[in-house]
């Protein structure tokens, strides 16, 4: 059986958390406490060098880290990762997107508001986070005004990589409602069979 080490109120724990339910693949869900330094242990470094969730335990002696590695190892062979190697190129141009124009921004704002309380010492960060971030949902509406999904009429792990910050970027401060596409978008996933929320 799967273990995955993680924090379900992190994004890019939660990612990993609705792909195991959507595909209903059985596994053993270990909470992990960032804010405690529980990824500083020795033995946490042992599985991920890095001290970062998520972390996938294979259950042979294995591990693997980074969420959207760990999503395209899980979606292999199923319908939520395509054969063809464009359409999965594609697939990791949005999971590129989405760590390096989108989590940096809507994740952190998110961070500092909900984890930390939105100290005043980094106000003025999470203040800074707002323009990109309206920059990365702006690429996203202008997607999903035309096609249902990311990668056009099928859902896939494109979707699950970035529904996981978006659905809750209010908490960061990005209201949706001007993202009319994306509200529709997040509505859909919502009522998935399997489908299980982050605050659940």
């Amino acid at each position: 059986m799967f273990k995955v080490y993680g924090d379900i109120q992190s994004g890019n724990c939660y990612k990993i958390k609705l792909l195991m339910n959507l595909l209903e693949i059985d596994h053993q869900w270990i909470h992990v406490d960032i804010l405690a330094d529980e990824t500083h242990t020795r033995q946490f470094e042992k599985m991920n060098p890095n001290s970062r969730i998520p972390v996938l335990d294979l259950d042979n002696g294995e591990y693997l880290s980074e969420s959207n590695a760990i999503l395209n190892f899980l979606a292999a062979a199923s319908h939520l990762l395509p054969d063809d190697g464009y359409l999965r190129a594609r697939v990791l141009q949005w999971q590129f997107f989405e760590q390096y124009s989108h989590e940096p921004y809507i994740a952190t704002a998110r961070f500092i508001r909900q984890y930390l309380g939105l100290p005043k010492e980094r106000e003025a960060e999470y203040h800074a986070k707002q323009e990109g971030g309206h920059k990365a949902l702006a690429v996203m509406e202008q997607q999903l005004v035309k096609t249902p999904f990311l990668m056009g009429d099928a859902f896939s792990i494109a979707d699950i990589s970035l529904f996981a910050y978006t659905h809750v970027a209010a908490e960061g401060g990005f209201e949706l409602e001007a993202y009319g596409a994306i509200r529709r978008w997040i509505s859909a996933i919502e009522q998935m069979p399997n489908f299980i929320g982050m605050h659940a």
